[in-house]
């Protein structure tokens, strides 16, 4: 389904806690995108509505509703907000089902876990927001939804709060560390992997490049490389090298505090643009 300015978002809330559903409702409920809220307490009763009101039959993991092939099912919800932990069949093996579909909705998880995220991009999660829910990453949530559809819907832009700052959850050896956004200095694609080069090591994360690129537009990263997305405001330099032009990071002297990453071609002028624009803006805000 594609939205356009006549049409809004279908959005199918899920949650075994009733104050968090309701929460959760409301909010979607203020967002002028959102035309319809639909609620559910759990897995099965959220696949009733999935299916029409169909009978519902899980007889293992992953197994279809109603005795139809998934593959030749379609929904009319456009979005899932999923809660992961739920009793039964929880929102991972929901989603998991979901995938099965000819069309399948973008299901985002909402949960006061941060150790999941990894499974949650596995089966498709568009997004990741924890418990409590904040307004504007449920708008930010929302646009990328939007901007996935390819939706034109015009509505007067969120001002995210000061401090607003998105956090990765990173497994290493039974440990998971939280680290924020905003420590970034740039991300290295390392095939299905993307590692998280910050102010105080490296850290693997199981999120491909692309979507990083997506979800971290708006805060300031740049792809310049097919292998290389970094932070805008950290560039002290863009030079030719060679053949190709390369970026140097930071100023210091210290081993870590400098870096130099290649720029490809296809990259560099966006780059330049978006350089200039942000020199313009600094500028302009003096």
């Amino acid at each position: 389904m594609t939205t356009n300015d006549n049409d809004g978002l279908v959005v199918l809330a899920v949650d075994d806690e009733e104050p968090a559903l309701m929460e959760l409702a409301y909010l979607l409920e203020q967002d002028q995108r959102v035309t319809t809220v639909l609620k559910a307490n759990d897995s099965i009763s959220a696949l009733r509505i999935l299916t029409g009101g169909d009978q519902v039959n899980i007889g293992g993991f992953g197994t279809p509703p109603g005795g139809i092939s998934a593959s030749a099912k379609q929904s009319d919800v456009d979005v899932l907000f999923l809660d992961i932990r739920m009793p039964g069949l929880d929102g991972l093996e929901l989603a998991q089902v979901l995938s099965r579909y000819v069309i399948p909705p973008s299901v985002v998880f909402v949960t006061a876990h941060d150790d999941r995220a990894v499974e949650a991009f596995d089966v498709g999660a568009v997004d990741y927001l924890l418990k409590p829910l904040r307004p504007e990453r449920l708008y930010a949530s929302l646009t990328r939804i939007l901007s996935s559809r390819g939706a034109t819907v015009s509505v007067e832009p969120a001002v995210e709060e000061e401090g607003d700052d998105e956090v990765i959850p990173v497994e290493l050896a039974g440990t998971t560390k939280l680290v924020q956004r905003s420590t970034v200095r740039w991300v290295e694609a390392q095939g299905d992997y993307a590692r998280l080069h910050t102010t105080d090591g490296s850290h693997l994360v199981r999120i491909p490049l692309s979507v990083l690129e997506e979800r971290w537009s708006d805060a300031g990263f740049v792809r310049i490389h097919r292998s290389y997305l970094v932070a805008l405001p950290l560039i002290t330099e863009l030079r030719l090298a060679g053949s190709g032009y390369v970026v140097r990071l930071g100023n210091g002297n210290q081993p870590g505090e400098v870096a130099e990453l290649p720029v490809s071609r296809r990259h560099t002028r966006e780059l330049k643009d978006r350089l200039v624009r942000s020199t313009k803006q600094a500028w302009g805000r003096r």
